[in-house]
């Protein structure tokens, strides 16, 4: 028996016919396969804080400071936490952010004890904010964390404040900057 130096012209046909197919398939999958790498707060859980957890930014001792904490998770890799919510926000809001995202988490000041907070977390899409309350955490005033807005309100009827929603605050509202920006033009 004699092999065929060159492939038939049959079986090139449909080699070619099932290549196609393939990448016809890959390519109506390819839009579920991005969906399912988004954002799914729902399947993470959050991680709890311990006397060695550090603040990915400054790395304080988040045990060690009053106020709302925040975490957030990505695809691969150890979680971000926060000592403080402005810099959750911050790092979160930050276009400069290559990581993907799959969970947000803040802790719930309507049932977490605000000088030694501990436990207590809630999905930060869905929580509520008091900003510019007289309450300060780790790095002077903060960002307060409701589970439930009513919560949200009676801590800003006591301490001040405005409250809103995730999806309202902007990277200008979370500033880290300490308003050196702001100082260096009006030197100008």
């Amino acid at each position: 028996m004699r092999a065929c130096a060159m492939p038939c012209r049959g079986s090139a046909r449909n080699a070619a016919a099932a290549v196609g197919a393939v990448l016809a398939a890959g390519l109506l999958a390819l839009p579920l396969l991005i969906a399912a790498c988004g954002e799914k707060s729902g399947t993470a859980q959050p991680q709890e804080i311990t006397k060695a957890t550090v603040c990915s930014l400054d790395g304080m001792l988040l045990m060690e400071h009053p106020g709302p904490k925040g975490q957030i998770q990505y695809d691969q890799g150890r979680p971000d936490f926060f000592c403080d919510t402005k810099e959750m926000f911050a790092v979160y809001l930050n276009p400069e952010q290559r990581k993907r995202v799959v969970a947000v988490f803040t802790q719930d000041m309507g049932k977490a004890d605000w000088n030694r907070p501990e436990g207590h977390w809630i999905d930060a899409k869905g929580a509520f904010y008091v900003f510019g309350s007289t309450r300060h955490g780790s790095m002077g005033p903060t960002v307060a964390s409701f589970g439930r807005e009513e919560d949200a309100q009676v801590f800003a009827k006591k301490h001040g404040g405005k409250v809103l929603r995730f999806e309202s605050v902007t990277l200008s509202m979370v500033s880290l900057d300490g308003g050196v920006v702001r100082d260096e033009h009006g030197t100008r």
